[in-house]
């Protein structure tokens, strides 16, 4: 996925957000509706993710340093996961309040609940461009890596898009509910039903800000590479006329689209020295070569045979990779 592509989903996003923000704050302090209230929160929120996102992919692109020699990739990673705080702290805890508020007091019916209904309109219409952005950018990062879609929104190697399409999602679907919110107050004359919607809008944000923080974590803590970019990097390996074996193969994602490689690999006998290391160099430009994804990588010697190695292994696998 290219960074262009990611600062249109973000920059998009940022637009819809506050335009449609403003026109939800408007509305719900003219007609005092509670669900209106929530997505204008709900926005205003969004819009401060989408700040945090574009902070995101600034800060990641830093090149590496004696401080931090795997670079800054995974600040993408840091200001994601802060995006999913900010979804939950403004939007998703100031909906509930507003709903139990609602709810509790009873509210009060107005006789301009009409103006929501060309808000919410415009407000579906923003939030779905922003939307189709951010598929068409998630179907392009699974079309890169031979995944499917979901897939990629299950385990995303960037997290600025996944948290833009799980936004987006959660604002259409907020859009919705706030419309039969208003429409059943309206209908009935109770703003209960007012209320019923931005709880049920806090809820949707809950889950999104869940979902966002849950990918974000797996990555700071440090996920392995795609399985099958794992299993590709052991077969090139294998190929190598050097190569007896390969002994162990970590893998890590230090960033979007950043995989850091370290293998012990059990050299054929009959080699010297120099050709071992003739061969460390072949095998590492081969590898950058054929998989773009790769950072850094470190090949270090080691016999099959060892039972400290082996033991480290089946204990990470559950079973050894050498004389598989």
């Amino acid at each position: 996925m290219t960074k262009n592509g990611s600062v249109l989903t973000v920059l998009l996003a940022l637009l819809a957000n506050a335009a449609v923000g403003v026109l939800k704050l408007a509305a719900g302090l003219l007609t005092g509706s509670a669900a209106l209230l929530s997505e204008a929160a709900h926005s205003a929120g969004d819009t401060s993710t989408e700040l945090l996102l574009l902070t995101a992919l600034r800060r990641s692109e830093r090149p590496a340093d004696p401080t931090h020699p795997f670079g800054y990739g995974k600040e993408r990673f840091f200001w994601s996961l802060l995006a999913a705080v900010a979804i939950f702290a403004s939007g998703a805890a100031f909906s509930v309040y507003e709903g139990l508020r609602t709810i509790i007091s009873g509210g009060e019916s107005s006789r301009m609940l009409w103006i929501n209904y060309p808000v919410l309109a415009f407000a579906l219409v923003f939030e779905a461009v922003s939307l189709r952005q951010a598929v068409r950018q998630t179907r392009s990062e699974a079309r890169q890596r031979r995944r499917s879609l979901r897939a990629v929104v299950h385990e995303p190697h960037d997290p600025t898009v996944r948290s833009v399409l799980l936004e987006d999602s959660a604002a259409v679907t907020g859009v919705i509910v706030a419309a039969v919110g208003v429409g059943l107050h309206q209908l009935t004359g109770s703003a209960m039903w007012d209320g019923a919607a931005s709880l049920a809008i806090g809820a949707v944000l809950v889950v999104a800000a869940v979902l966002l923080a849950q990918a974000c974590k797996a990555l700071l803590v440090g996920r392995q590479a795609d399985p099958r970019l794992v299993r590709s990097i052991e077969t090139v390996l294998e190929q190598q006329d050097e190569v007896d074996d390969v002994v162990d193969l970590l893998t890590m994602l230090t960033g979007a689209d950043r995989v850091l490689v370290c293998t012990r690999v059990d050299f054929a006998d009959g080699f010297t020295t120099s050709e071992v290391e003739q061969a460390c160099v072949r095998i590492d430009r081969t590898l950058r070569e054929r998989f773009s994804d790769l950072d850094e990588i470190f090949i270090q010697p080691a016999p099959k045979w060892d039972p400290q190695v082996r033991a480290r292994v089946r204990a990470r696998y559950g079973h050894e990779l050498a004389g598989r």
